[in-house]
Order: structure tokens, then sequence, then C-alpha cells
């Protein structure tokens, strides 16, 4: 055991450790004083206040040192306390207070200020030197919805730039100017709404003094509790500290101990939270009377939709009811929608965003690994030497793992591999980007995997030890028309040829995929290739490699473990199945159907063809947000009982004839699952806006009133009733989850799992099955008179279709969907930047803003879906991926022409 010496008492020292971690360890944070040193950032040594004596015996000669980047050694003595170091830390900060408005030491507003409380720990009282004048002049930059600078209170520690570049990546922040006239710059020496900031707050994080801010920070210092709860934006999972008063949100933080998200949020996470308690919140029950919605008791409402359900399941049998879940509730709601319709209706008719977005990539790991989620974790980024992300955007659609990704990307003996039709922010940076045309995914990845067979890198004793079908797979690979996948791509050979050898070659290679993956026509065979590359490489059971989804929701893991889907119930067992229908019956006490039920488009044909009578939809705008918009609201239309359950009156709870206000995850507890099978829990905030109910007590209230008993919705309750039907949940209790969860398998003793076929795969061996590329069917139908390719992408500052980013601050920073296009087209179409362009389909027409960006290539199209003032999916079409009927967004057939403003929208 090595030690060193803490004020003459010994310790046991860690490899590669500081000074001052190693004093934090043992002694009180407050011992060492620290101005510049930040949790989350590298050590930097800039302003010395941490600076401790240290001798390499008990008598020898002491040196002043800065203990935040000096490393620990064994048989060190560290004094922390001298005299001498007392007086050299007192004297540093008189002269740090010099530059800066001395009212520091008797402010009694600014408690965030670190400053302030150092200089009350170093026994400072009053500045014996003379005030200077380089704090004056100052403008403040009052230009951002959420963030402040005010630089007169700056002390150039460099925290806020360092957070910009190392938490972030983004490189906005700098310091300008030499000696006293040093100070910190935004871009060229812009505000923050001129600059390329994308309002993380890492910089207000962590700036000491308050110098750069955010606006709810001034107010944060009155709060009286703070609630660690989890985000309810995308698949990342990012913990949150909510501070509170009086049932008020003041402000939201990011917990340094944090394993997702350490310290790190993106803008939605940390500042668009005003929705909760916006006044367009649902306060109350609805029912549709004569067109109108009259505001009715929960009594009442209850009462209406019990006896409308047991009319329908009476008269025209169980299947002619259904259920959509929501990826934006708790596994417990999830959980409990899905045994409603199960358990009490009797159908399999439940189906979510899970299935919608991501079923491709749940069927595709499944049938190759028997698995359908990420094998590894974020963390792992730290032991990988290459990344491939293909269809997926994640510094925008999850900025928090998109920064660790950039991050990666940036340093120069890594390898980045993009795989996406735009040229992203994060293909910017890579050793390789494959700018394929949408909807050809399948064809490139095969011609990946040519390559890696023929020049020799595939693992051979992998393949032979631990996977199945590889030499039919081989045989059909080395078959395929290599001038033919070239041209249909548009990508050259030699530049597939070498991403395929560099993550082939890499000692461990990690993949990443999104929407831009799952949402075609082919997008389960797309999985299923990348779950290949990775068999094919050994890359796969260890840190550093893996297939990693990246999911789009907060819950979408969660909501399709539970069983948001007809095909399968909670924990993934098959619903016809006879061993598992006898488990469930036992289990719920009652019978539950074997039959698979209607999947979402499912649901609107059944709708349509007058067999669907009542559906139950929970948080999700599908008018908005499913594709074929006219399509879906007339199936709505056609549906006798429509009951939205929801926070506010999106497009979809128009066409509603039941509303039931739910509440925000700040307003109630459970579990969210995040895309690293990483359970973590949920906890209240607040109490519910009056008149709204947490949604799963209002599942539980209607089972109740349909006959089926229901302990009232507890989050414990909850979790002990699903690790006893859910496998992989066996060992998660609420108690257990601490403050960063557990990752699923998680053993009846509560171990978790945080790499999963590390020995073999769940369904024995790893699977090969080849499947040729085959051109959509939008192509082969539209594309001689709609002759441009169409997908869609999202925007850091928005969240999906909007309901909650669009009722905070956020709409301030971005206000309008816009359409991608590249000069080439514009020109063609004589279109300019700003210009509205008319796009159509055979579906409908659309009018939104031009953004004229050689991001796109000639004749590829991209554009944004969040605000219902568009309607994106008005033009978008009825065509799924072939297994898993995921819609498929991102290739849509239009032609487009220069229009004189919006066109009005024709829903109907």
């Amino acid at each position: 055991m090595k030690t060193a010496y803490i004020d003459n008492e010994a310790f046991e020292i860690v490899e590669g450790e500081t000074v001052l971690s190693f004093i934090r360890r043992f002694k009180a944070k407050e011992l060492v004083p620290t101005l510049c040193d930040a949790p989350n950032l590298d050590p930097f040594g800039s302003c010395r206040v941490c600076s401790v004596e240290i001798a390499l015996s008990k008598d020898g000669p002491v040196k002043t040192m800065a203990s935040c980047h000096t490393p620990v050694a064994e048989g060190q003595y560290i004094y922390t306390s001298t005299e001498a170091v007392k007086a050299l830390r007192k004297n540093i900060i008189e002269l740090v207070l010099t530059d800066h408005p001395l009212d520091c030491l008797t402010c009694e507003v600014n408690g965030n200020c670190e400053l302030q409380t150092v200089a009350a720990q170093v026994g400072i009282r009053e500045v014996r030197y003379p005030e200077g004048d380089t704090h004056l002049d100052k403008t403040k930059d009052l230009s951002h919805p959420y963030m402040t600078s005010d630089l007169s209170k700056c002390i150039n520690c460099y925290r806020c730039v360092r957070a910009c570049d190392e938490v972030q990546g983004e490189f906005v922040l700098s310091m300008a100017g030499r000696g006293f006239d040093s100070h910190i710059i935004k871009g060229l020496d812009q505000s923050f709404m001129e600059s390329d900031c994308v309002s993380c707050g890492a910089c207000s994080q962590a700036c000491p003094t308050s110098a750069i801010s955010d606006v709810f920070q001034s107010k944060a210092i009155q709060a009286t509790d703070t609630t660690r709860t989890i985000c309810t934006y995308c698949g990342v999972g990012c913990n949150l500290e909510v501070a509170t008063t009086n049932g008020k949100i003041l402000s939201i933080t990011a917990p340094y101990d944090a394993e997702v998200n350490q310290g790190h949020t993106c803008l939605k996470g940390r500042y668009a939270f005003k929705f909760y308690d916006h006044p367009e919140r649902l306060d109350s029950p609805m029912i549709k009377r004569n067109g109108e919605f009259e505001k009715v008791s929960w009594e009442e409402v209850y009462d209406y939709i019990t006896e409308r359900f047991k009319y329908f399941k009476a008269e025209f049998g169980p299947d002619s009811l259904a259920g959509i879940s929501s990826s934006r509730c708790t596994n417990e709601e999830n959980y409990l929608m899905q045994k409603f319709f199960r358990a009490v209706i009797n159908t399999n008719n439940i189906d979510g965003c899970a299935r919608v977005c991501h079923s491709p990539t749940a069927l595709g790991m499944q049938r190759t690994y028997g698995t359908g989620a990420a094998t590894n974790s974020i963390d792992d980024l730290k032991d990988t030497n290459c990344i491939m992300v293909i269809g997926a955007n994640p510094t925008d659609a999850h900025p928090v793992t998109g920064a660790k990704l950039k991050q990666f990307a940036m340093k120069s003996d890594n390898v980045c591999i993009v795989i996406d039709p735009r040229r992203t922010e994060l293909a910017r940076y890579a050793t390789h980007h494959l700018a394929l045309r949408p909807g050809t995914n399948v064809a490139l990845l095969n011609m990946m995997i040519y390559y890696i067979i023929t020049e020799g890198h595939v693992d051979k004793s992998f393949i032979e030890s631990r996977t199945e079908g590889y030499e039919a797979f081989e045989k059909e690979i080395l078959n395929i028309d290599l001038d033919a996948l070239e041209a249909v791509t548009g990508v050259d050979r030699n530049d597939v040829k070498a991403a395929a050898l560099a993550y082939a070659t890499a000692p461990n290679a990690m993949s990443f995929h999104g929407l831009g993956v799952t949402e075609h026509s082919q997008g389960t065979f797309t999985v299923m290739q990348i779950a290949d590359l990775a068999l094919l490489t050994g890359n796969i059971g260890r840190r550093g490699v893996g297939v990693n989804p990246l999911r789009g929701q907060n819950n979408v893991q969660g909501s399709a473990d539970m069983g948001v889907q007809p095909h399968q119930g909670a924990g993934y067992l098959d619903v016809t199945n006879d061993e598992v229908n006898k488990r469930y019956n036992e289990f719920y006490g009652v019978t539950v159907p074997k039959e698979i039920g209607y999947k979402i488009p499912e649901m609107f044909e059944a709708a349509l063809d007058g067999k669907l009578k009542a559906i139950w939809i929970i948080g999700e705008d599908v008018v908005q947000t499913d594709p074929n918009t006219k399509k879906v609201i007339r199936a709505l239309e056609a549906t006798d009982l429509v009951i939205v359950q929801e926070l506010f009156m999106t497009e979809t709870a128009k066409y509603a004839d039941v509303i039931l206000p739910g509440a925000s995850f700040l307003e109630k507890s459970g579990t969210f699952t995040n895309g690293e099978r990483r359970v973590q829990a949920v906890r209240q905030v607040v109490e519910p806006i009056p008149g709204s109910k947490p949604d799963g007590q209002i599942i539980v209230d209607i089972m109740n009133r349909m006959g089926y008993p229901q302990p009232d919705y507890t989050p414990d309750g909850m979790l002990e009733e699903i690790s006893q039907i859910v496998p992989f949940f066996a060992g998660i209790r609420w108690e257990r989850l601490g403050k960063n969860g557990l990752q699923w398998p998680v053993a009846e003793d509560g171990t978790d799992t945080k790499i999963l076929h590390q020995n073999e795969f769940k369904r024995g061996k790893g699977y090969f099955e080849y499947n040729a590329f085959r051109e959509t069917m939008e192509l082969q139908d539209h594309a001689k008179d709609y002759p441009y390719i169409l997908t869609t992408n999202r925007e850091l500052e928005h969240y999906n279709c909007g309901a909650m980013t669009r009722r905070t601050a956020n709409e301030k920073i971005l206000s309008d969907d816009y359409l991608m296009i590249n000069p080439e087209d514009a020109k063609t179409h004589l279109i300019h930047e700003g210009d509205y362009v008319c796009v159509e389909s055979p579906r409908g027409k659309v009018d939104v803003k031009a953004r004229i960006t050689d991001e796109v290539k000639p004749g590829i199209l991209s554009t944004t879906f969040h605000f219902p003032e568009i309607m994106i999916n008005l033009i978008t079409g009825d065509i799924h991926d072939s297994e898993a009927k995921c819609p498929e967004y991102k290739v849509v057939a239009v032609r487009i022409r220069k229009s004189k403003g919006k066109y009005k929208k024709q829903l109907v």
C-alpha cells in the first residue's frame, strides 16, 4: 500500500490522483480553497489559491505548489494550512478583489459567488490594495433569454472557457487581450445570441462569480429545497438538481456526481422547464358535447369512460378498443397502461412511440443477439478507438452524449466514421463522412461488409466460436454488385472501403445509430447489418465496443421494456407463446389474449374500416408526429370514442371526445430507462397543478372502475410488481436505485450489468443474415413526378412536436421550422434564404422557410417538424419498415417551387 501524508497523517494514495483530490478524499473540502478548479474540468492551475506546501520527507525542505494539478506521490508530506500558505492565499484573493467590484465582501444578494466564500475562508474583511479599474465600463449582455453576462465580475479564472471547450466542445468563449487588458469574449466579441453558443449553460454553472450566469440563478439562492430527478427530453437520461421554494421551481442545475451527465445538460434540460406551470396547461377533465369541450369532474369523466368502454367491449368485442402509451411517461405508468388493455380489456391492441420510432432496433438486435437494447455504456467512449455514427445527429438530438462523441472525434488519434446524408456537426470532425443518398443504408453497409471480408479483416475465432449462419452470409456478400451499390448510394467505393477498414482494424470500435437508421423501409435490416459488423470484427461483449442505439425520447427504452407493443408483453415476452400466456394469466389473475394486436398504423386502418370504436392516447400527438396527417385525422374522426391524456391542447387533443389532464415529469415519481439500459429514479419535485393527476393514478382509477383491483399508484409498489414479471428487473427496487440507477438486467441481489453478451448471446449464438438492398416503394412509385428526396431532422432547441419547448423561452431562440436546400437547387428554383418554399408530395403540400446550405447534397432536402403551423407530416407517407412497421419518415418523394407565403393547410 502506497501512502502519503496530510498534515503528518498517513493515507493511502490512488494512482494518477492529484494532491487536491487526495486531500479531498480524506479531509473537508473547505480545507483547501479553490477558484479555478471545478469537478468536471481538467486541472488548470491559474489561480494558485489551492497552493499547499509539499516535502519529500518529514523534515525535508518544503516547496509551495498548486495542489489541483500536482500529482500525489508516495512518501510526500503535504501541509495544507501553514502560516506561509494561509498568507499566500489571502494575498492572492486580495489581489483578485482589487479588480473586482468591492461590494463582493458585503453583498447579500449574490449567493452564487465563490469568490465571496473563499474570501471569508481565508479571513479577508477588507482589501489593503487600491481598487483597480479593469472591471469598470463592462457592458452587460442581456441578449439571451436564459443567459446573461456581467464581465465586470470576471476574475479570469478560465472556468467558463474550459467548460465551453472541455464539456460542450463548442469553443465559443475565449480570452482576448494581454495583461490587465485580458477579458473573456464570445465568438468574435459578440453577444450570446450573435455567437455560436448552444445555450447549454456549462459556462454559467462553472463560473465562480456570476460573471456569466443564467436568468434563474439569482432566484436559486432563495431555494429552500432541491430534488434530484431525471430529464424529460431525450434518451440520454441526464440527472437534474431542481431548486424549489413554496412549491415553485426556481432553477435547474446538473449534479457533478451523475454518471450519465457529470454536471452537464443541454439547454432543454437546464432551462426549458417553464412549461410545467404554463397558463395553457390542461387543468380539468373535459367531455366534448355538441362540438365543444365542457369541463367536468373526475368522477363524471371516470363514469363516462367506464360506461363507454364496457359498452364497446360487450357489443363489439375487446379488439374494438386500443391504446397508445407514451415514452414520456414513467416505466410504471407504461406498465399499467399495457396491463390495463391486456388484463382488463382483454386485447393486445397496445402500442406506442417506442415501437414507432425504434422497433427496427429492438427487432433487428433481437434477431441477431437475442436482446434489443444497447450493449454498452456511453462511458465506454473512454476505452474505444473508433466510433461509427450512422443515421444520427447527436449534437442536436442527444446533446450531452453528442458533446462526448464530438470530444472523442476531435482527438487526433481517434477514428470517427459518420454515415449520414447531411453534413452534421459531428461529420465536420469525422475521419470518414459517407454522405449517402437517403434510404440506401443497406446498400452502403453491404459494401462495407464486403471490403472487411475480402481484405481479410474478419475475426475468424470469434465467428467460429460465437456465431452461426456466417458461411451463407459470406457467400451472398461476395456476390453483391459493387457498381450498382456505388451508384445507388452516391458514395465512392474507395471512401466506403477506407471507412470499413478503419472500423475493422481498430482495436475497439463502437457504433451508434439513430432514427436515420430505423425510419426506413429497410430499417430492421440495417440494424441487423450494424449488429453483423460487430460480430464480423469481434466488436461485442467487452468495454469500448458494441452496438448502441441513441433513443429519441426520454423513456423509449423503458416503454418497450414494459410491454407497450402488440406482440410482446412486459419483459419482451412473446404474447403468442403458450408458456408465456400461462405465466401472464397466473400473474394477472385473468385470461390474457394470445393474438397479436394492432400496431398504430393498423389501429388507424381498423378505425377507417369501422372496426375500432375507442382509442385511449396518452402523451402522443399523433396528428402532428405520425405520418400522413390527413389519414390520421380521418381515422380519429371515424373512431366513436377518442380519449387523449395530455398536458396541453395538442393537435391530437383537438380531435378528442374526452380529455384527461395528466402530470409532467416534475409532478410525479417513477423511473425512466435511458438509452444505455439505466433505470433511474424520477422524483416528484412539485405537486401536480390543480385539476390534473399523475398519469399512473388515472390508469389505476379506471382499472378499479372497470372492476379490476389495482392498488394506488406508487413507484416503489409498482416496481415491486414489475420485478416479479419482467425478468431483467428482478433485482430492481426503488430504494436500490440511489443517485445513478441500475443498468438492466439486474440480478435479484441488486447486481446490475454494464456490458451485455460478454460470454454468450441471449439467443445462444450471434446470427448472421444477409439482406439485399431494395429501393423503397415511395421512390419506385413517385420519383418520376416528385424528383426530390425529403428527409426529416430535429433541432437542438426543440423536442419532438414542440408541445413543451414551444411553451418556454426556447421559442425566442428558434421560432419556426425550416427547409435545408442545396444552393444549386435553390438557384434552379430562384429560391433565396428565408423565402417560403412549397414542398409537395402525393399526399399534400406545406410551405416552409428556406435555409440554403451545402450541408445537404443537390436533390436532397431536410426539414424539422417541431411547429404545428407547418405540419410537415401532411406530406409524409404510409410506407413502413417491412418487418417492424416503423414509418419511413426519412424518405419522402417531393417536388418544390418558390411560394408567395405560407399555404393555408387543408387538414381534412
